[in-house]
């Protein structure tokens, strides 16, 4: 790596302490860029979170309710598996916190999806007595 120096006859007319800024503004945008370039550690915690999330909502009631939520959710994870396998753990971590994101959707809508199924039946059990009262009435 080489470092930026003046002109000669451009650092006789710096003054000295600019002469020896120089160098060291070099030195820490050097130490900057190496810092940015550093790889990514292993997103083992963000995996560890995703992979439970999806197991959690695989349950028999959102593949039902929301397979395609579901099914979003496992895409994204086996993509952040894959990132991981590809040393890409950026990417990883990236996927994995979709991934735990979309699982919680999923849950979310299947829940909904039975409520609303409750809904509907509470509706219709409510019906069901309103006639039966109305017909005892009449008679």
């Amino acid at each position: 790596m080489t470092m930026y120096t003046p002109h000669p006859r451009l650092a006789s007319s710096l003054p000295a302490a600019t002469r020896t800024t120089w160098p060291l503004l070099a030195l820490a945008l050097a130490a900057m860029l190496l810092g940015a370039c550093a790889s990514t550690p292993l997103p083992a915690e963000k995996m560890a979170v995703a992979e439970a999330a999806v197991e959690r909502a695989s349950s028999a009631g959102t593949r039902e309710n929301a397979p395609a939520e579901l099914q979003i959710a496992i895409g994204k994870l086996t993509r952040a598996r894959q990132a991981v396998v590809n040393k890409d753990y950026e990417r990883a971590g990236q996927l994995a916190e979709q991934a735990e994101l979309d699982a919680h959707v999923a849950e979310a809508h299947a829940q909904s999806v039975r409520s609303q199924r409750s809904a509907t039946e509470s509706q219709n059990a409510a019906r069901v007595l309103q006639e039966e009262i109305n017909r005892k009435i009449v008679r």
